[in-house]
């Protein structure tokens, strides 16, 4: 009997996971917001409706005889929603509602890493009132990110001395967190390079992903404001060039403490877990812990996934994983098309596609959008992923690069992810340290 599968989200991120499923030989079906067209020319049927709507997608599950389900945005793993598909009988290989405060609450995460010792923690302090904020700033040298306790889209965050010039901007931002959400929290700035690691986990067992890095800021060079990420990249030897070995098992060591601690506080997780991390003179250090596939970064790891991805998905649910699936052995470099303004003022348009030009090393994925194939709506956020597949990130950029005469619309792209002049420049900060 051929499974059925049902994809909660409507990004890019959930188009790399729809392929994978129907290439696995499941059946497809998903609830999305958007009218993503290549999700739906996917599955068997679709329902459009509110991510959040957890009850009418539930239903919509059980109406379908789903086997199981498997969600793509993290606000919907804040809602009852894998919770209620458990207490249905339908299997899911994302984290219950609990499991996925991990991500949700920043405070829970670092109450984890804190009591069960993980390495790579970093000073933190949890806020309820103004004055006392103001009373910790005033006396501390240090600089601190300053950040909602809640779910941000990657976009709450600010930090002294980047985003905010000195402490009266950084008493104000705290202040205006904490009149909004009830509490702020600040962490240790910490300085390095930063990497994602994703894993698979049945809350035991442990498959890791290549690492990636991805770039948020919406300028060239690092620049402007910080977006959901405009691009990522990963190398051939599932490293980057400038993170060691060492490093990278360090990161690794820290998520597998962080899925034993939740274990043992009968919380445990099964789904995928991503690891944010800053490369430091003392180490790798924890900047964030997420209950989900990354995005971007998972656009380029599912581009190089082989084996059955169904499979690995039942065997997270059955709390059965193996290592039955891999990698390839090659380079990627993502970068994103996105809307005219995204990360001030987005001015959406229509992008149009001139046919299927996908190779084995040139994948297209939509995201935000809503359409046809070849022409598609923009909405305010990121609008088509291309991911050059190479023997390294520079060729896998060209790859890209060469690739966008098949896309005509007015878009912002980041032209200098993965480029040589990018890789260098992050190689002599590397061997300087």
């Amino acid at each position: 009997m051929t499974n059925k599968i049902l994809l909660v989200g409507g990004g890019g991120r959930e188009d790399a996971v729809a392929r994978k499923i129907v290439e696995s030989g499941s059946i497809l079906y998903s609830a999305l917001k958007n009218e993503n067209p290549s999700i739906m020319k996917l599955s068997r049927e679709h329902l459009i409706c509110d991510e959040l709507d957890y009850r009418r997608i539930a239903g919509f599950a059980a109406e379908k005889g789903i086997d199981l389900a498997f969600i793509g945005p993290d606000p919907v793993l804040e809602t009852p929603l894998v919770d209620i598909l458990d207490s249905k009988g339908i299997r899911v290989a994302s984290p219950s509602r609990d499991a996925a405060r991990i991500e949700t609450s920043k405070a829970y995460m670092r109450r984890i890493v804190a009591e069960h010792r993980i390495d790579g923690n970093i000073f933190s302090e949890l806020f309820h009132k103004q004055d006392e904020v103001e009373k910790f700033l005033s006396t501390e040298k240090r600089e601190f990110a300053i950040k909602p306790v809640g779910l941000t889209g990657g976009k709450g965050v600010k930090v002294m001395g980047e985003h905010l010039k000195n402490r009266a901007e950084a008493m104000a931002y705290a202040a205006e967190v904490l009149s909004r959400d009830g509490q702020v929290l600040l962490e240790e700035r910490i300085k390095g390079e930063e990497f994602s690691l994703q894993v698979f986990t049945d809350g035991k067992s442990i498959l890791p992903a290549p690492l990636a890095q991805d770039y948020k800021r919406a300028y060239e060079n690092d620049l402007g404001p910080n977006t959901g990420g405009m691009g990522s990249i990963t190398d051939s030897d599932g490293l980057l060039p400038f993170i060691s070995r060492s490093t990278y098992e360090k990161a690794l060591n820290s998520i597998k403490q962080t899925v034993s601690a939740m274990a043992s506080e009968n919380t445990p997780f099964r789904g995928i877990m991503y690891g944010q991390f800053m490369d430091t003179e003392n180490g790798p250090k924890i900047i964030e812990i997420n209950a989900r596939f990354a995005d971007p970064e998972s656009l380029n790891i599912l581009s190089l996934f082989r084996g059955n991805f169904t499979d690995v998905l039942f065997s997270i649910a059955d709390g059965s994983l193996k290592t039955g699936a891999d990698f390839m052995k090659k380079a990627t470099t993502l970068k994103y098309l996105v809307p005219v303004g995204y990360g001030t003022m987005s001015k959406p348009g229509t992008l149009r596609i001139d046919g299927n030009f996908e190779t084995d090393h040139l994948k297209l994925y939509y995201a935000a959008v809503s359409g046809t194939m070849t022409e598609v709506r923009m909405s305010g956020s990121r609008a088509l992923a291309l991911v050059g597949i190479a023997d390294t990130i520079p060729d896998a950029s060209d790859i890209v690069e060469n690739s966008l005469k098949y896309i005509r619309g007015d878009y912002s792209i980041r032209h200098d992810i993965g480029t040589p002049a990018m890789i260098r420049k992050k190689m002599e900060r590397f061997k300087k340290a």
